[in-house]
């Protein structure tokens, strides 16, 4: 079991030294033993107070983490488990309306067994002012970035925990919304950690105690500098034209032509992942997408890397593109795919309607999105990531409605023909660009080619 760290631990891990600012708490006149009359619930939570100081579960204020002022809610799992009751609810309500009037970022460190069993339906139901108050929040577009402690579990994990922005959790940490009490007797307790969680796509990163203040701080600039215009990257390969359709193809599938991770090396100067797509998939090979620092401010990206795209990159995808919206921060793409994967896992994982979200949310965006065609545009596993109006390729790249391979077969075209049917397609560079598909070619210099 990983070291359980008190409120004021974990506040002291995380605010930079001196800054944090503790939020009154709202005064509710409890009535004896609570609102159910629990026979013990007042004794109880004076041993509770006794043993950790606090007067509550949670512990509310101001702190700057690496230079960036947000509101932190740190919950105290020594004070009845860390749970949710009426005076909990009052306390978190609080925050997230200072978070909104001083226009700051919320941070929930979680520790929690879950809603307390000494208030009833009454400690259920601030699950529901929790969720509204974290709704409003999001619609203020000002970031949520949860940090999951041991544990974290029960209603607490489905709201202040799940429902942020971004999820990072302490290694080893019991994550779930099932406690370890009310589990099934041969439950797996593997699926229940933090690791567990990463792995399936419903938390970004597993993060080391010591590294948490950093990884924290980086989170919360990236998230609150927006970039003032569009991303406007370059090309990285050769800057000479392919001579015909098929020569296209090849070069955009040569091993060694420059791929999504070199691109974002180049363009950022520091970047942080997004993983998962909160459905319960991942698709680290085939999609890259975070927040990266350009020149102080900050882009979103989503990029291909030149495998097969499954559903959950397409997931994460949109999931990236829509957090960047709410929260004004501009979005580069960088397609290379030779097409959505199209196995029979691929259809079982909902292919077509993760497909249609990407569709979506880049139709839906009010934030400019650029697009970079880098490599292998396949059909519409790459159309989807690609901005209308504010796409661009490079001289290593194609965009063909389908393989030149696959285009033969429909046709019922001989192997032989792959060739000529790849010019017909007119899928070069400078083909789409006279077809009005891409805006223009970006070239190693920088420079736009119209």
């Amino acid at each position: 079991m990983p070291e359980r760290l008190s409120a004021r631990e974990i506040l002291a891990l995380v605010a930079d030294e001196a800054t944090f600012e503790e939020l009154p708490g709202r005064i509710r006149n409890p009535k004896a033993d609570g609102p159910l009359g629990w026979q013990g619930y007042d004794a109880s939570r004076a041993r509770a107070a006794e043993r950790t100081g606090e007067e509550e579960s949670v512990v509310c204020g101001t702190a700057r983490v690496g230079g960036t002022r947000a509101v932190l809610i740190a919950f105290e799992f020594g004070f009845l488990g860390g749970s949710l009751g009426e005076r909990t609810g009052d306390r978190l309500e609080a925050a997230y309306h200072h978070a909104r009037a001083h226009r700051l970022p919320v941070v929930p460190l979680v520790a929690t067994g879950g809603s307390r069993m000494q208030e009833g339906m009454l400690a259920l139901t601030q699950l529901q002012r929790v969720a509204r108050e974290s709704a409003l929040t999001r619609e203020a577009g000002l970031p949520q970035i949860a940090v999951l402690r041991d544990p974290t579990t029960g209603g607490g994990w489905a709201t202040l925990g799940a429902g942020a922005d971004v999820i990072l959790a302490l290694p080893g940490a019991q994550v779930g919304f099932a406690g370890s009490r009310v589990r099934p007797p041969d439950a797996d307790p593997a699926a229940y950690t933090a690791e567990a969680q990463v792995a399936v796509g419903s938390a970004d990163a597993v993060v080391r105690p010591e590294e948490l203040r950093e990884t924290l701080g980086a989170w919360l600039r990236l998230l609150t500098t927006p970039a003032q215009e569009a991303a406007a990257p370059h090309a990285l390969g050769t800057p000479d034209l392919p001579a015909t359709g098929w020569e296209a193809v090849l070069r955009a599938r040569a091993p060694e032509r420059p791929r999504a991770q070199a691109y974002l090396d180049a363009y950022f100067t520091r970047r942080v992942s997004l993983s998962g797509d909160r459905c319960g998939g991942t698709d680290p090979d085939g999609m890259l997408c975070g927040f990266g620092e350009r020149d102080g401010r900050t882009v979103a990206y989503a990029a291909q890397t030149g495998a097969a795209t499954r559903p959950a990159g397409y997931r994460t995808a949109a999931r990236l593109i829509r957090l960047a919206d709410r929260l004004d921060i501009p979005v580069l793409t960088l397609v290379d795919t030779p097409g959505a994967a199209n196995d029979a896992e691929a259809e079982r994982q909902g292919a077509g309607a993760a497909i249609a979200e990407v569709f979506g949310a880049v139709a839906g965006a009010r934030v400019p999105i650029t697009t970079l065609v880098v490599g292998e545009g396949g059909s519409g596993g790459a159309l989807a990531l690609a901005a209308p109006g504010n796409t661009w390729a490079t001289p290593d790249s194609y965009f063909s409605v389908i393989a030149p391979e696959l285009a033969a077969a429909i046709l019922k075209r001989s192997p032989k023909e792959v060739e000529a049917t790849a010019d017909q397609l007119r899928i070069r560079p400078q083909d789409l660009v006279e077809l009005g598909v891409v805006q223009g070619i970006v070239d190693t210099a920088d420079h736009p080619r119209p």
